[in-house]
């Protein structure tokens, strides 16, 4: 029985073969060929870089589980949630904190840089309200 569920391992591509070009001697040559990166052909340097690409598949196979489970309603007012949640705004001078969208995605108890070094009594800018709302209508 197939629940069409994404995998959430990580994979890890690595060619047969490097196309570097090498000159006579042996080198590579940066005056015809450039740099050399093989950084892109290479697997992740650390095992979270994998994790982090892999959130999105970790979100696909949830909703489908649950649409499996619950059914389609479920992952569908999830999406809605999440959609009216990335519309709530404030106005450009008032600094949002965002807490819906992460209270839906589970991020409301993790602490990271963005909560310690993000915060509005440390932002370089803060104008005048009525300059930047003019700003941000482009009446100014």
């Amino acid at each position: 029985m197939s629940f069409a569920l994404p995998s959430v391992k990580p994979r890890t591509t690595v060619p047969d073969s490097f196309s570097i070009q090498e000159d006579s001697f042996g080198g590579h040559d940066l005056m015809r060929h450039g740099l050399s990166s093989i950084k892109q052909n290479t697997q992740e340097s650390h095992p979270l870089a994998s994790q982090i690409k892999n959130e999105e598949n970790k979100y696909k196979m949830n909703m489908t589980v649950l649409r499996n489970i619950q059914g389609i309603h479920a992952p569908l007012r999830i999406a809605v949630e999440m959609k009216a949640a990335k519309k709530i705004g404030r106005l450009p001078f008032l600094p949002s904190s965002n807490i819906m969208h992460d209270v839906l995605t589970g991020n409301d108890f993790d602490i990271g840089p963005k909560d310690v070094f993000n915060t509005s009594e440390f932002m370089e800018l803060s104008g005048q309200p009525h300059a930047v709302m003019e700003k941000s209508l482009g009446i100014l």
